[in-house]
């Protein structure tokens, strides 16, 4: 990648990010209209192996869509020192961390579509993949509204603002390094927004305005400089979802 680091990875990452929207943006739409088309599948009365294959690549390229924007800084960073360092191999380790990043997501993916399925047996999410009752939404919303004002989401996060600061840290030679690199990244991230993609279960897992908010403040969270300006960010994110947990129950 002689030079050409930052126009290759950009835009890598936008067709990726592109190709996940292009998927469910029409599913979404769908879903909320005649669902006779992509979103037919979801209306199962058995869900076999098929079905949750497909689940599980639902969720896998929501999550790809939605947090492949927020990875940007630091694979653009990455890409840089790894044509410094690997001129010859930049290409394979940039792809390499990438690989893991998206590994920890697409484990996220799985975990969340199983808890969808036994949320939608125990009546708790409807058919249409949102919350049975306020009380059950609000749970939802006061869980990631507690979790935006700890130490450890505020640590996590810290670590993806940092993206110099993680590769200087974290740096390992080789495919296998890049790898590992990608996975290490991943895991921050995904300390710092498992709850806020948890939010999918009260808005509504497949409602368009949600997911498209949910990728604004994530994106948001991570370009802000550590320290008293994400404080206060967090600490209003929170407090304006343990507010509307309240409002909801009331």
């Amino acid at each position: 990648m002689p030079q050409r680091d930052r126009p290759i990875v950009l835009g890598a990452l936008a067709a990726a990010t592109l190709l996940a929207w292009a998927w469910i943006v029409p599913m979404a739409r769908d879903m909320y209209g005649s669902m006779n088309g992509s979103s037919a599948w979801m209306m199962t009365a058995e869900w076999d192996a098929r079905h949750l294959a497909l689940l599980f690549a639902m969720w896998i390229v929501m999550m790809a869509g939605m947090m492949l924007p927020s990875a940007a800084p630091v694979m653009l960073l990455y890409a840089g020192a790894a044509r410094h360092n690997e001129p010859a191999h930049a290409t394979t380790r940039v792809s390499a961390f990438a690989i893991g990043y998206l590994i920890v997501w697409a484990g996220f993916a799985v975990a969340a579509a199983l808890l969808q399925r036994a949320l939608t047996e125990a009546l708790i999410l409807t058919p249409m993949m949102e919350p049975a009752t306020k009380r059950s939404a609000s749970i939802v919303l006061a869980l990631a509204g507690l979790y935006q004002i700890t130490p450890f989401k505020r640590a996590c996060l810290a670590t993806c603002q940092s993206p110099a600061a993680f590769i200087t840290r974290h740096w390992r030679a080789g495919a296998a390094g890049a790898l590992r690199m990608g996975l290490i990244h991943g895991a921050h991230c995904l300390g710092c927004c498992w709850a806020l993609m948890l939010l999918l279960f009260a808005g509504g897992v497949m409602h368009l305005p949600t997911i498209f908010l949910l990728t604004v403040l994530v994106l948001a969270e991570k370009l802000l400089p550590p320290g008293k300006a994400t404080e206060w960010f967090t600490w209003a994110t929170g407090s304006a979802l343990l507010g509307l947990a309240v409002w909801m129950l009331l």
